[in-house]
């Protein structure tokens, strides 16, 4: 049995945890399917691979970026307490549940083909990272709670199957909204804070313009550039805290704020200064990368997914990553990440002055890693039915989501919930509480009960999709109405027109892939 072992850790830990190598596996058997040359095959699997690996190579950039960032401000607040990192608390895991890990992940992804090939969930998840967390979230309370491997195994993989195929479509409504079309899905464990932020801006945003239609004056006309608008807004952050930690924390401490791998500290103020600006200007480097990357990887994969939904999973559609969304509202991005971030501020105070105290609930501090990723997204769902009134509240709502929700976690992560950190995402903390709960009723009844809401979350996700998503329910169309009518230009092929398809709506960015054309239906 070791061999099968080793063989399932080397699926987990190789391919399937390594998103570039699932995106190029995945492309490359859309496009055999499709029937194109060897070429093409290798050529597209590639760049689609090259596409994955760019949003890496700008999500770590961001990381590095927003380091020395998120030290400066708990040296500046003197805020002490949990700071929520996926890889980290992945890590410590797998150290002690690996194979159950490896098994679990492996079943739950086949379990989720066969729910998309065999319900109307026809939603492939193609974030193999984010599978990875949630089989090691899964691992860890099932285990905490005293079942035993199989049930860990079995019943694990079921609901991260049901997970996997459940929440793109419980998002759906809103992403489509957001990108004009059905061609790709998220495929991301904070969607629960998209949906808030997503329905938050039907509530408080119908009157409310794009983030994308702010006017600027003639003089200002370069901050419509969003690679340039990011950057300067990252530079005013930096020099505000870098010199608030100087005036709070002393040259000694300051000066080491931007020194990586023990390199030598600033020198002088001057220095110091000039790092700050620099790290700034690196940001919005990340994210242009992250956004190149976006457009790279769906250019290639929504064509060769054509071969995969005629082959095994009719009408299938790709669950990718939250960066995926980025491009579609590139301010909403910035005003998202701040807003969130806000969010998770104002929360932190709570938890310390109301509900550390009274329910015992850990401070979770706002790690800024989680709130660029999920409050860019939140904001840019949010700004699709709301404008910048929806982008700007529903972030700062997944804000507060991302702080309480990890709090209740760790109530159910046992001796892993004293590691000073857990898992950051929303879907991980109320996802993970509930079964995490349900778990300690014992082997038998614990495992009934969390079958019991995995068919919950099944069903649910199946009614969304057959009276919300295949109605072609718009959960902009109200503010659509409200909007006065402006000269835009037709939509893209395949998009979704608003009622009478003249008022403004969110455009797919420039160098999005069209959809590609419906099937031939034949005569009549």
């Amino acid at each position: 049995m070791d061999w099968l072992v080793s063989v399932a850790k080397f699926l987990v830990d190789e391919i399937l945890s390594q998103p570039a190598y699932l995106i190029g596996l995945i492309t490359a058997a859309g496009l055999v399917a499709l029937r194109k040359s060897a070429g093409q095959v290798l050529g597209g699997a590639i760049k689609a691979t090259l596409g994955f690996l760019l949003i890496g190579a700008g999500a770590g950039l961001v990381v590095a970026a927003l380091a020395p960032l998120g030290e400066m401000i708990q040296g500046s607040t003197g805020a002490h307490g949990v700071i929520p990192t996926n890889e980290a608390i992945v890590g410590i895991a797998q150290a002690e549940y690996g194979s159950r890990v490896a098994w679990l992940m492996i079943l739950g992804f086949a379990v989720s083909l066969l729910l998309a090939r065999f319900t109307p969930l026809r939603y492939v998840f193609l974030t193999g990272h984010h599978m990875l967390f949630m089989a090691t979230l899964l691992t860890t309370v099932l285990a905490t709670a005293g079942q035993r491997s199989w049930v860990v195994v079995v019943v694990g993989g079921v609901l991260l199957g049901i997970m996997l195929v459940a929440m793109p479509a419980f998002a759906h409504p809103w992403t489509k909204r957001v990108t004009g079309n059905n061609t790709v899905a998220i495929g991301h464990f904070g969607t629960a804070g998209y949906v808030v932020a997503g329905a938050t801006g039907q509530v408080v945003g119908r009157r409310s313009r794009s983030t994308e239609d702010m006017k600027l004056p003639e003089g200002l006309r370069f901050l419509r550039d969003s690679m340039v608008a990011t950057a300067l807004s990252m530079v005013l952050i930096y020099l505000i805290m870098a010199l608030v930690f100087l005036a709070k924390a002393g040259k000694e401490t300051a000066f080491k704020a931007f020194a990586t791998d023990g390199g030598p500290a600033a020198p002088d103020v001057g220095a110091y200064v000039m790092q700050s600006i620099m790290q700034g200007l690196q940001f919005g480097i990340a994210v242009a990368v992250i956004l190149f990357g976006v457009r790279t990887i769906l250019g290639e994969l929504v064509p060769a997914f054509q071969g995969i939904a005629n082959k095994l999973v009719p009408g299938a559609v790709p669950s990718l990553d939250a960066p995926i969304v980025f491009p579609y509202a590139q301010n909403a991005v910035l005003i998202g990440f701040i807003a969130s971030f806000i969010g998770g501020l104002t929360s932190l105070g709570l938890l310390a002055w109301i509900f550390e105290p009274a329910f015992g609930l850990a401070l979770v501090l706002p790690g800024l890693v989680p709130h660029f990723f999920t409050g860019g997204a939140a904001g840019v769902y949010g700004n699709a039915t709301g404008g910048r009134r929806g982008a700007v509240v529903g972030a700062f709502l997944n804000g507060v989501l991302i702080t309480f929700l990890p709090a209740l976690l760790l109530k159910v992560l046992g001796a892993f919930g004293e590691e000073n950190t857990t898992f950051g995402d929303a879907d991980f903390g109320w996802f993970g509480s509930l079964v995490g709960n349900a778990a300690k009723a014992g082997t038998v009844t614990g495992a009934v009960l969390m079958l019991l809401i995995g068919a919950v979350i099944l069903a649910g996700a199946i009614v969304v999709q057959k009276r919300v998503v295949e109605t072609g329910w718009d959960p902009g169309a109200r503010r659509d109405a409200l909007l006065p009518r402006t000269e835009t230009p037709p939509a893209a092929p395949g998009a979704d027109a608003g009622p009478t398809g003249t008022y403004a709506k969110i455009a797919p960015p420039a160098g999005a892939p069209k959809p590609p054309p419906p099937p031939d239906q034949g005569p009549g």
